[in-house]
């Protein structure tokens, strides 16, 4: 009898367990497997109604910003996303909004609100989200020229921070580790 209750309890409790450990793991925490990897590739319907493809952009780096109009560190680091935009696009870094699990018209506002001139799209049924292993938001990945990817940055993100990771990147560097902001938002 005993054998036979510990038979049964035994996947509950295994499952409980697991789902603790889950809700209390930190998402920033979780390391990512892509550094040091090819980024997936993606294609983009832009809001301004042009298309913004990561394979056009060879050569260049590529800062993917996973941002929705609903999330507060999104909007906190909007201003400081769109001035390193406009300082470092003659350099060859192109900065690419990637927008979900948002409504349009919240995320055309957004972009008004805040004045974004770089490319932003959404990304419909939350695609390139999960090949890029989002967890919440902000996140920020950052492509070599030669399409791979060098850090990626999870929660909101200084000035300071923001300009290392794109001269690491600038110069073809891998980060060690994913780096991890104050804030940040979980979709799950």
């Amino acid at each position: 009898m005993w054998r036979r209750l510990l038979l049964m309890l035994g996947p509950v409790v295994a499952l409980v367990a697991l789902l603790a450990y889950g809700f209390r793991t930190d998402p920033r925490e979780i390391p990512t497997p892509l550094l040091g990897r090819p980024a997936a590739p993606f294609s983009l319907q832009l809001f301004d109604g042009g298309r913004f493809s990561l394979a056009d952009q060879r050569g260049k780096v590529v800062v993917v910003d996973f941002w929705a109009s609903w999330c507060v560190p999104c909007r906190e680091e909007a201003s400081l996303l769109e001035a390193t935009w406009r300082a470092y696009r003659d350099r060859g870094v192109v900065l690419v909004g990637v927008n979900f699990q948002d409504d349009e018209d919240a995320a055309r506002a957004f972009i008004r609100e805040f004045g974004l001139s770089f490319p932003n799209g959404r990304d419909v049924g939350s695609r390139i989200a999960v090949d890029y292993g989002v967890y919440g938001i902000p996140e920020l990945f950052f492509v070599t020229p030669d399409g791979m990817i060098a850090s990626k940055h999870i929660g909101l993100i200084g000035r300071e921070t923001l300009e290392a990771r794109i001269e690491e990147a600038l110069r073809g560097a891998v980060s060690a580790n994913a780096g991890r902001g104050d804030r940040y938002q979980s979709i799950r």
